[in-house]
């Protein structure tokens, strides 16, 4: 969905509403939809059936206005919980969805939505005391996001599982099915897999482009995991997308909608448009399938789009008026809206719904802390490790620290973030982790050069002559720096999200401000363009301000108009200093909101040479270099108005690693020090050099609140990375098609022919593991029968570790056919020595395969089954033959 992220993750719009309405389970039972011994469905209909057309049109809207004649409050389905619940205040903050895929860890996903949907419930019961009935506040959660990431260069690919239509089905089942929960009568959130469907870019031009898929292609790779999710995972709900398919928008598109979901899922939910998504039928630039609003309005609900993410849905007043529409056709899409609404249990009593307990106190946890870790732990991906170089010596004295990514808040939120209260950033863990050790930092580069990140702590001290990185930072619980600080400390930089949260306890969220002081110090004298992102919140009300000095002159000033700016990212401002001593620097900030906002980074555009030439000095001094390289959601992402080199409003044009980067790289390696790269990104990168040069390479992603923690002990042996590869590393864009082009031929693993640089379920150990005695429950299987598999895993190395032991099927060669498809997965953990037998059951609909005209069937045919570490080719496992007998065609 539509939403301009800003460096805090704060929203450039929302739409917010902060009316609230008494709620119908007081006690008093005045009509029988109050009844909560009444079936759902009858409760519903006496609802809907007293309210008038109006009353209907405003509940199909996400922020659906309150009904007081009915005791019904206003609500807002629009709530994030891609990795944690987002825009809300503190929550807990687990890695990007590509990280979670990283883990291949279908439990550790359902305990993920399990959290997530008790800190939603957390959240919401809180905002119910208080009367706050707000966008983020609700239990409507637009997660998961389970488009196949077809092509490396989808800036959103970050929020999916990966490219597997079967990894994506059997971890977006276990996070449907947690979000959900398992109670028999009331749900504890609703889940909304997205976007449906066959959406994944390009960025720029998702509001007009039409796909084309094969009929085989999109039934064996773009709706497999919607199938699932739906049919297995019960979700109640499900996004349609903004692409158009074969020629009609996805939230009009009675193929998708009606023949697909409804009639052969039997899908019994509601369907939200993306935001805007409707819009897009009419507005100029865009799809343009129908004249105005009122026809698009119609147009959508008819086709089974039951609730509009934007405002075009007001529209439908006039479209009965105009007989585009019946009343009647309404009715169905407000009764499904307010059948969710009911099994939530919004309208019964609080002592009758078991979630309707959980208190604030399970939000942000500890516990739920721990639980980030452990998932950052499991998403670490190991590359390579020439000669075990990993973990690191302990005789190691010095480690520098060096990279963009090394100390950017961004680097571990990802996209769609919740805000972290504790979080860790990599040179800290670092710091933490190697206590007997001089850890050394510099930032080495920006990502991309001529744009801006973070200014560095090391260009900063609390005061003159300090040594202390950072500035002295004054915390007042007033907008307008009156009274005294309610707290100081030292902030080693100013990079920091505070939506909708407070910066520290005794400080209210919704007015405060900050006063950093000290001194600024740059690597050489010159121009220097500085720049301060604001999370601010359009058109919340709020007001976002700084002031900025330099040797106690003002040099910059920013304020939001309190209704109309929509600024976030200010205009840079330019300083010039003559040399590169220490200056005077002092940067105050104001908050003011009702209710979003707040966050605050000190940006810098950096000249490349310095920063490079500081890097290599330490590392230098150092015995072991650590570079963290990569991406940024600054740069990757959703609809951004980012256009360098490389990069293409949101979306990448290169999967090489950016320039600077690289050549920040190159630098580090002259020195002739062992060099470890960790990548730190949602998507691919094509790091062949790193490959051939540095010791060691990590796959991080976008690690989450504590990935600095995670990434230490990964470096150090304390965690044994088992992470493998959800996305296949193209080794450069030669390799790859074109964007545009939704064909899967020669994408994925499952179609590729070429040699990437790193494969798809490819990850090392530093154990070593071995497959022997695979075994199937017979050689010869008819149609309709279950296939069972077994095998004996070893670890054969010295060390503790998991491994990840993949299914995969080789189907015989047809024009379509896929080269190997996963069928099966398990992580186990095996102690040294240990053996295991791993176990699967592959069904019909495992064993089958879709032909060019898209029917399924179990097809007769010789096949073979491998299971090992890796994909077959690699030999990393055993392989089995068999023979199907008779075919069998299955249901869509």
């Amino acid at each position: 969905m539509k939403f301009e992220r800003t460096r805090l993750g704060a929203a450039v719009f929302c739409l917010a509403t902060f009316l609230g309405a008494a709620g119908a389970a007081s006690g008093q039972q005045a009509f029988p939809f109050q009844n909560p011994n009444l079936p759902i469905d009858q409760r519903v209909d006496d609802l809907v059936s007293r309210m008038t057309l109006e009353e209907k049109v405003s509940q199909t809207v996400n922020g659906a206005a309150a009904i007081p004649r009915l005791g019904v409050p206003n609500y807002d389905w629009w709530s994030e919980g891609l990795h944690g619940i987002a825009r809300s205040g503190y929550a807990t903050v687990f890695p990007q969805a590509v990280g979670m895929a990283a883990t291949w860890d279908t439990d550790l996903l359902g305990q993920i939505a399990t959290t997530i949907s008790t800190e939603a419930r957390a959240k919401y019961n809180q905002a119910v005391k208080e009367n706050v009935h707000s966008i983020y506040y609700g239990l409507t959660i637009w997660s998961p996001n389970i488009n196949i990431f077809r092509d490396p260069r989808w800036g959103r690919g970050q929020e999916t599982y990966g490219e597997d239509p079967y990894l994506t089905s059997r971890l977006g089942v276990a996070f449907v099915e947690g979000l959900q929960g398992d109670n028999a009568k009331y749900l504890k959130t609703v889940a909304t897999p997205k976007h449906f469907a066959v959406h994944s870019g390009p960025e720029s031009s998702r509001h007009r482009f039409n796909v084309d898929p094969s009929p085989h292609d999109l039934e064996d790779t773009y709706l497999p995991a919607f199938r699932a999710t739906v049919t297995e995972g019960h979700a109640d709900s499900v996004m349609c997308a903004y692409n158009a398919i074969d020629g009609l928008p996805a939230c009009a598109n009675k193929n998708l909608l009606e023949e697909h979901l409804r009639k052969a899922w039997g899908f019994n939910g509601y369907v939200t448009s993306d935001c805007g998504a409707v819009d897009d039928f009419f507005m100029p630039k865009t799809h343009m399938t129908s004249p105005d609003a009122e026809h698009a309005a119609a147009t959508a609900v008819l086709a089974g789009t039951d609730t509009n993410c934007g405002n075009t849905y007001n529209a439908l007043t006039m479209a009965v008026s105009e007989g585009l529409i019946s009343e009647a056709a309404i009715d169905v899409a407000v009764k499904r809206l307010f059948t969710a609404r009911f099994r939530l249990g919004l309208f019964d009593p609080d002592a009758q719904v078991p979630y309707a307990s959980i208190p604030m106190s399970e939000d942000d946890s500890a516990l739920h802390r721990e639980l980030a870790l452990k998932t950052a732990r499991e998403a670490m991906v190991l590359l390579k490790n020439e000669n075990n170089f990993l973990p690191i010596d302990p005789k190691a004295k010095t480690i520098a620290v060096i990279g963009p990514n090394a100390a950017a808040l961004a680097a571990l939120e990802g996209n769609y973030n919740a805000v972290p209260s504790h979080p860790v950033l990599p040179v800290d863990g670092l710091r933490a982790e190697f206590k007997n050790a001089k850890v050394l930092y510099a930032q080495g580069s920006a990502y991309v050069e001529g744009l801006p990140v973070p200014l560095p702590r090391t260009t900063l001290h609390p005061s003159a002559g300090s040594t202390e990185e950072g500035l002295r930072g004054e915390y007042f619980a007033s907008a307008d720096f009156s009274g005294s600080p309610v707290l100081t400390r030292v902030d080693p930089q100013v990079d920091f999200d505070w939506n909708s949260a407070s910066p520290a306890p005794g400080i209210p969220a919704k007015s405060f401000s900050v006063r950093w002081s000290g001194t600024l110090e740059v690597p050489q004298p010159g121009d220097y363009a500085l720049s301060i992102t604001l999370a601010h919140c359009y058109p919340c009300g709020d007001y976002e301000g700084y002031t900025v000095y330099l040797d106690n002159k003002q040099v910059a000033e920013f304020g939001t108009a309190e209704k109309d700016s929509r600024e976030s990212t200010t205009p840079p401002f330019h300083v010039h200093l003559d040399d590169t001593k220490a200056h005077a620097f002092r940067l105050e900030y104001k908050h003011r909101a009702p209710l979003f906002g707040a966050g605050i980074t000190l940006n810098w555009t950096p000249p490349a040479q310095p920063l490079r030439d500081e890097a290599v000095k330490i590392a230098s001094r150092s015995d072991v270099v650590v570079v963290f390289v990569g991406l940024s959601p600054e740069l990757e992402g959703e609809e951004m108005p980012v256009h360098v080199e490389g990069f293409a409003g949101g979306d990448r044009t290169d999967i090489n690693l950016p320039a600077v980067q690289q050549q920040l790289l190159e630098a580090l390696q002259a020195t002739g020090k062992p060099m470890v790269v960790v990548l730190m990104n949602g998507s691919a990168l094509a790091v062949n050099w790193a490959q051939q040069n540095a010791k060691a390479v990590i796959e991080a992603w976008y690690p989450g609140e504590v990935g600095g923690t995670a990434i230490a002990e990964t470096i150090d042996g304390k965690n044994n990375p088992g992470g493998r590869l959800p996305v296949t590393f193209y080794a450069s864009n030669d390799q790859l098609p074109s964007f545009e082009d939704y064909s899967m031929k020669n994408r994925t693993y499952r179609y590729f022919h070429g040699t990437p640089l790193y494969g798809f379920g490819y990850g090392l150990s530093y154990s070593r593991f071995a497959y022997s005695d695979v075994k199937l429950s017979s050689k010869e299987v008819s149609a309709g029968d279950t296939l069972t598999v077994e095998a004996d895993v070893r670890n054969t190395g010295s060390r503790d570790g998991d491994e990840v032991a993949e299914l995969y099927l080789v189907p015989p060669k047809t024009d379509v056919s896929p080269i190997q498809e996963l069928k099966g997965f398990q992580r186990i953990h095996l102690a040294a020595g240990e053996s295991k037998r791993v176990e699967f059951k592959l069904s019909p609909r495992q064993l089958s395969e879709v032909d060019a005209q898209g029917r399924r069937s179990v097809t007769a045919g010789a096949y073979s089954i491998f299971v090992g570490g890796q994909q077959p080719a690699t030999g990393a496992g055993q392989s089995v033959e068999f023979t199907l007998r008779g075919s069998q065609e299955l249901p869509k």
